[in-house]
């Protein structure tokens, strides 16, 4: 029990630490793991790889959930179509070109080769970010690199399961079937569950707020279920059921968020140490090279190749495709899919699980420190005040009443500062009701001069709600002139801001109740 109070404790200054280096945490949860393994200063034995992945597919599972509730709709829909061919062709190709690496420059057999190649090709959107959250990018690249990261994970598992089945493996025909079938019923699936859960959520009332975190969590881990009970990817189920949810505007939202963003990093913690635990380090020398070789190759050729010939039908500026080359980091995925072939016992699958966990380790080390850099240095950069601007506005239903009240603060860089109540042209049906500043709560009056800090609680009716929290996401952008300035805005800032009045006024005049 103190070894892992202790532990936490570290891990959550790892948090801190990985935050202010710009290394993904996964290195430092991977240290801990080792520091405190067999041939660390904790001495604790642990070898049992069949947990190790089960433990890892459950955290994995977390993982997507927190990562599709955080997907914006309006900023992966353009890029779609790119992420999945990305995701499906570029994956094809990474294996072939890494697996061939691995065969003829390190001499690995065919099936071992194949593992490595499918095991790697699998990218980690936690470890992209978590370096590039201080250089802001145009949501085309944001939005390709997380749809993909959430798509690849399903076709990677379906072939390593595939090459880590005892006897011969499957014809490429028959692989590219059982893909196509497993991952149309894992979107069906997935789409499906995270539909109805959205509407129940935001039909039915829950006794306390802190039951809608949880009951959100609940859908969209009952989708991976549900998925895998059907013979389809669960994996892909459970992103896109988490991203249906994150996009419906559902009650108390930012708590909602807060709560999937901390499992997020506990499941990260345990999964990762878990992994340092399990791996021998005097056991990895041997494979160092080969691995280095291995990264080499997939690095500098295979991530390349599958970018540039992925996007050739999309029109993508060569710049962008040399970051998005650059960025396809590796991270947690490719560590629990080698202890498949370790469950399964397939010949040399000791020597695969330590290539990919040096190659993960190496290359993250590389390419983390370097991609802000080299986001610089191609100039590929987007509004650095897109995040800043954006409000937070916590919902929560007044059932009996018919209305919504909207909580939020006013950011630091928000352009509602300075903004007078009544020039928030707010449709009819809502109003701002309190403003809490300084610690002081006051009732407004229409000259009120909104400050950053305050606070601000709205009441709207239900058939505007949608339209109320538009229009302060397009102030919060645009300032009091947003509407007329062409910004765009929406309940996601996906409309276009030259018709947020005339939108306003519609979606005031219906009898909608939300999307």
């Amino acid at each position: 029990m103190l070894i892992c109070s202790v532990v936490l404790l570290v891990a959550v200054a790892a948090v801190r630490i990985s935050s202010r280096s710009g290394l993904p945490s996964l290195l430092i949860y991977l240290g801990i793991g080792i520091a405190i393994g067999q041939d660390g200063i904790g001495n604790v034995v642990f070898d049992n790889a069949e947990l190790t992945q089960v433990i890892g597919y459950a955290a994995l599972v977390v993982i997507l959930a927190e990562g599709g509730l955080g997907t914006k709709w309006k900023e992966i829909k353009p890029a779609l179509p790119a992420a999945i061919v990305l995701s499906l062709v570029g994956v094809a190709i990474s294996v072939g070109v890494t697996a061939a690496g691995a065969h003829y420059l390190v001499g690995l057999e065919w099936r071992q080769a194949l593992l490595i190649g499918a095991v790697v090709s699998s990218t980690d959107a936690a470890a992209v970010f978590s370096v590039l959250r201080k250089v802001p990018l145009p949501s085309r690249v944001t939005g390709v690199l997380e749809a993909e990261s959430g798509f690849n994970d399903a076709p990677v598992v379906i072939l390593v399961v595939a090459f880590a089945t005892v006897g011969p493996v499957d014809s490429w025909y028959v692989l590219v079937g059982k893909i196509a079938l497993e991952l149309t019923i894992g979107a069906a699936i997935g789409l499906a569950v995270g539909w109805l859960g959205a509407y129940g959520l935001r039909h039915v009332a829950l006794p306390a707020s802190g039951l809608y975190p949880i009951a959100v969590m609940s859908i969209a881990v009952s989708a991976y279920a549900a998925g895998a009970i059907a013979h389809g990817s669960g994996f892909l189920a459970v992103y896109l059921a988490a991203m249906v949810l994150g996009n419906a505007k559902l009650p108390h939202w930012p708590a909602t968020r807060g709560f999937a963003d901390g499992l997020g990093w506990i499941a990260q913690i345990g999964m990762f140490v878990l992994l340092g635990l399990l791996v021998t380090p005097h056991e990895l020398v041997d494979d160092f090279w080969p691995a280095v070789l291995v990264g080499l190759v997939l690095t500098m050729v295979a991530r390349p190749l599958e970018v540039f010939i992925s996007l050739l039908p999309f029109r993508v500026p060569w710049r962008e495709k040399a970051l998005m080359s650059w960025a396809g980091l590796r991270g947690a995925v490719p560590i629990i899919l080698a202890t498949i072939p370790l469950v399964s016992g397939i010949e040399g699958s000791d020597r695969v699980f330590n290539i990919v966990f040096v190659l993960v380790v190496v290359y993250t080390l590389v390419q983390g420190p370097t991609l802000p850099w080299l986001a610089r240095k191609l100039e590929v950069g987007g509004d650095p005040d897109r995040n800043a601007t954006d409000l937070g506005i916590e919902s929560a239903p007044l059932e009996k009443l018919r209305g919504h009240l909207l909580s939020f603060s006013i950011p630091e860089a928000s352009r509602m500062h300075g903004v007078e109540v009544s020039e928030l042209r707010l449709p009819p049906g809502a109003s701002v009701t309190l403003v809490v500043r300084d610690d002081k709560s006051f009732v407004p009056l229409p000259a009120t001069v909104l400050r950053r800090g305050d606070e601000l609680l709205v009441v709207a009716t239900d058939p505007v709600r949608d339209a109320a929290e538009a229009r302060l996401r397009a102030v919060a952008r645009g300032g009091k002139l947003a509407g007329w300035l062409g910004t765009g805005h929406g309940p996601d800032g996906d409309e276009d801001e030259g018709s947020a009045d005339r939108s306003a006024g519609r979606r005031g005049r219906g009898s909608g109740r939300g999307r």
